[in-house]
């Protein structure tokens, strides 16, 4: 066990630009996010899916994208899930450093708010308390992954990406050394994808997440799910290593539901960060095709 470090430090103050956000208020709001984000794909992915349905050469690849974006209508129109998995419950949260959440914390609140929701929403429970021995479902989608960040202001930014276990099963992440370079990278996340075949449900979104240490690229591969489909690196050696990866993950010919075809993935998307000297971490997240997520600011 690591030894404390006794800190002697002055006494603090209040601020008076502290703002109170309700508990109960966190809570509906998350409660009315694991809603929308279960049966709405964003606008993003269905312009993408549909641009890849007017380009497809194969005819079943075509019917398959057909059918993505038919499922698509139904759900929303229904207001029914996507998909049987609604995943498991992943948030982004970025909290100013002047919000106080009044009657608990952040966290406690997004867990109730997640429970409200998949009760609520008749969403499949999928998450089960012990991963290795007892594997009993805790019956109410709990308790949900939550990354957290605190930033400066007074409002509260959460992004949920509801993960479904098809494209989580199919993440991978190696120690490249630093010598195997822009081919290695290359190498890794084609072979990662091709290798997936049909079990995420291509087409696919493939998030990458190249530095920063082990645990690092796993999150930055998983952030890099959250940009707009089709968006442009705003570093233009990364667009251009994108753009390579997507093409040769394309050329692949695993095609929708890995049944062939020119659409294996819809994009791909890289986030990096600073690495040690001696590393080069590369991650990748695949979403399905039904990449869901929903957000709200309060």
């Amino acid at each position: 066990m690591s030894e404390k470090i006794k800190i002697k430090i002055a006494s603090g103050s209040i601020c008076d630009s502290i703002r109170t956000i309700p508990f109960a208020e966190v809570v509906e709001a998350v409660r009315l996010c694991c809603l929308s984000a279960a049966v709405n794909l964003p606008q993003d992915v269905l312009a993408s899916l549909e641009n890849a349905y007017k380009n497809e050469t194969n005819a079943l690849a075509k019917e398959l994208i057909g059918q993505c974006l038919e499922n698509a209508r139904i759900a929303r129109e229904e207001n029914m899930p996507i998909c049987q998995d609604t995943g498991f419950a992943v948030f982004f949260v970025e909290i100013g450093t002047h919000v106080k959440i009044d009657g608990g914390t952040i966290c406690e609140a997004i867990t109730e708010g997640t429970r409200q929701g998949y009760k609520d929403g008749f969403l499949r429970k999928s998450i089960v308390s012990d991963p290795l021995f007892k594997r009993k479902n805790t019956t109410d989608n709990t308790p949900p992954i939550i990354h957290l960040t605190q930033v400066p202001g007074d409002r509260i930014n959460v992004i949920l990406a509801p993960k479904g276990g098809g494209s989580e099963n199919m993440s991978a992440l190696k120690m490249l050394k630093p010598s195997d370079g822009r081919a290695g990278v290359v190498d890794f996340v084609v072979e990662s994808v091709v290798k997936a075949g049909g079990n995420p449900c291509p087409p696919v979104i493939v998030g990458v997440g190249i530095g920063g240490t082990f645990e690092q690229s796993a999150l930055l591969a998983k952030k890099a799910l959250l940009r707009k489909v089709g968006s442009e690196n705003p570093d233009r050696e990364y667009a251009e290593l994108e753009q390579e990866i997507l093409s040769k993950i394309n050329a692949s010919g695993v095609g929708p539901q890995g049944l062939g075809g020119d659409t294996t993935a819809l994009a791909v998307h890289i986030n990096h960060h600073p690495c040690h000297i001696a590393s080069l971490p590369v991650a990748v997240n695949i979403n399905c095709h039904a990449a869901r997520h929903a957000g709200f600011e309060l």
